[in-house]
């Protein structure tokens, strides 16, 4: 689920800044040789494939934890259900939360000095700087994320006592 959270998201901030993909992210995940020649020749493939390579590892991460935890429910079935549920609760939040990063960053940060980063031949630095303010929320909100999967799972052990 988070591979294709990642590919949604990256596909949306794409759209946003092109150049975000193109003269960083490509090269960061080897999709672009020095030649500036990419893996693929549509572009939105590469992209899906950085978003998946990008967010797999938290999904482990987060399934990890929350399978976990879903261990405290009485039987198999409840533990399935709610651990979905709490998944789904996280990937809700850190969607949200990727959303407060992209209103944030209209609104304020894209107009502040930050000390990133940034290619030599950049051309559109607000939107490189907001698509970069979305992920940093994301992964935010993929923390944020698994701690409400952790709350609502425990919730739902003590209401089922």
């Amino acid at each position: 689920m988070a591979g294709i959270y990642g590919i949604v998201h990256d596909q949306l901030t794409y759209t946003i800044s092109p150049e975000y993909y193109t003269k960083f992210k490509f090269y960061q995940f080897g999709l672009m040789d020095s030649d500036d020649k990419v893996l693929f020749r549509n572009l939105r493939i590469d992209v899906a494939i950085v978003g998946f390579l990008a967010t797999w590892w938290m999904g482990l991460l987060v399934g990890l934890i929350m399978g976990l935890v879903g261990f405290i429910h009485k039987d198999a079935q409840q533990m399935f259900r709610i651990t979905i549920n709490a998944l789904f609760a996280t990937i809700f939040v850190a969607f949200l939360t990727s959303l407060t990063g992209f209103i944030y960053g209209t609104l304020y940060a894209t107009d502040i000095a930050v000390d990133w980063w940034f290619p030599d031949n950049l051309t559109d630095r607000k939107s490189f700087i907001l698509v970069g303010i979305m992920h940093d929320f994301s992964y935010l909100g993929g923390l944020m994320g698994l701690l409400a999967g952790i709350f609502y799972s425990l919730r739902k052990k003590r209401i089922q006592q």
